[in-house]
């Protein structure tokens, strides 16, 4: 494994097979490191011809974490949503897909295909 700087962070990154395939970035759903994808299954994508790339979300795992802000409550993100009001949070899923999209940048990969795993479970 290895740190990557991307969207102005560190992102704890492994990547399996030839750099040269086709990538697939496997982006594991929210609280989860990139060790919950088994290691058979990235085996068999590398296996069959493909690169593939998982990492820590941040505030995840070996990723950086957001200590400084409060963890959102669930129940008020939902009620602010409902009500259109922007909740004050430290990031936004959009943060998030720019990570990976500058994980994948900062390893030289111009185009993938993504997994992922559901964020609500």
């Amino acid at each position: 494994m290895t740190k990557v700087r991307a969207n102005g962070i560190d992102i704890e990154v492994e990547t399996s097979g030839d750099p040269r395939d086709p990538t697939i970035p496997l982006i594991m759903g929210i609280s989860f490191q990139l060790v919950h994808w088994p290691n058979g299954f990235v085996e068999q994508l590398a296996g069959r011809g493909f690169h593939v790339v998982r990492f820590d979300n941040r505030d995840v795992g070996l990723s950086t974490w957001f200590d400084d802000h409060p963890r959102p409550n669930p129940a008020l993100l939902w009620l602010k949503s409902a009500l259109s009001i922007r909740p004050k949070a430290a990031y936004r899923l959009c943060d998030m897909a720019e990570d990976a999209a500058g994980v994948l940048d900062s390893l030289g990969i111009d185009s993938a295909t993504s997994w992922g795993c559901p964020w609500a479970g």
